[in-house]
């Protein structure tokens, strides 16, 4: 028998669609890794299984634009660390 209480087998990480980006996105207010809002994150768990699916349900149009805004942001980092400062001289 296991140790775990009921709740904590009813709420398994895989109902979940957390990409551990957790990283919002200001405009809209969704998260670059799931496209979730912080209030549907916060109380993810205390939604019903019929809320929950809903939410889900609305993730694949939230995810375009925000995944183009993530790859844009990303492109700028990148770019960012290759620069390098100019050699010093040494005259």
């Amino acid at each position: 028998m296991s140790d775990k209480t009921t709740e904590e087998l009813a709420l398994e990480p895989e109902d979940s669609p957390c990409q551990l980006v957790c990283s919002m996105e200001r405009e809209s207010g969704h998260c670059f890794g799931c496209g979730r809002t912080q209030d549907e994150i916060s109380y993810w768990t205390l939604k019903t299984p019929e809320e929950r699916l809903a939410i889900l349900a609305e993730l694949p149009a939230r995810m375009p634009p925000l995944i183009k805004l993530r790859e844009e942001r990303r492109a700028k980092r990148r770019v960012n660390k290759r620069r390098r400062p100019p050699a010093a001289t040494s005259d």
